[in-house]
């Protein structure tokens, strides 16, 4: 989409604007945690994950830094065997190569932020093994 802005400046500046929303379509399933790539930019990956209770994403790592903003919810996170307790508004920021795991209490929302040079791939393969 392109959008038209005039500040008060002598120029008129044209940009590029996408805009998503993590809280429309979801569907959870009791089965399996769902996976969506909202947004791709130059530098990040955003990755809304719908975590079902009582699911759990077994032990992993990831190959660079990744933050993890659980937008609704609760979750356990363990990083590196200490488990921590979200709720709704947490925000974490997990360093490349440090094993974490995650269950959930309750339905969870979940903003996964990757790095471009991260693939969505490898989350996906975590999630169905």
């Amino acid at each position: 989409m392109y959008f038209q802005t005039n500040l008060g400046l002598k120029s008129k500046k044209k940009y590029t604007m996408e805009n998503i929303s993590f809280n429309h379509d979801l569907e959870f399933d009791a089965a399996q945690v769902k996976t969506k790539v909202l947004l791709e930019t130059m530098f990040s990956k955003e990755i809304r994950i719908l975590h079902s209770k009582e699911l759990s994403m077994k032990e992993h790592k990831a190959p660079y830094p990744i933050i993890i903003h659980l937008l609704q919810g609760s979750i356990m996170l363990g990083i590196e065997g200490v488990h921590h307790q979200l709720s709704a508004g947490d925000m974490v920021s997990i360093e490349g190569g440090v094993a974490h795991d995650l269950y959930a209490n309750e339905n969870a929302v979940i903003r996964l932020t990757l790095s471009k040079q991260d693939k969505v791939e490898r989350g996906q393969d975590v999630i169905s093994n």
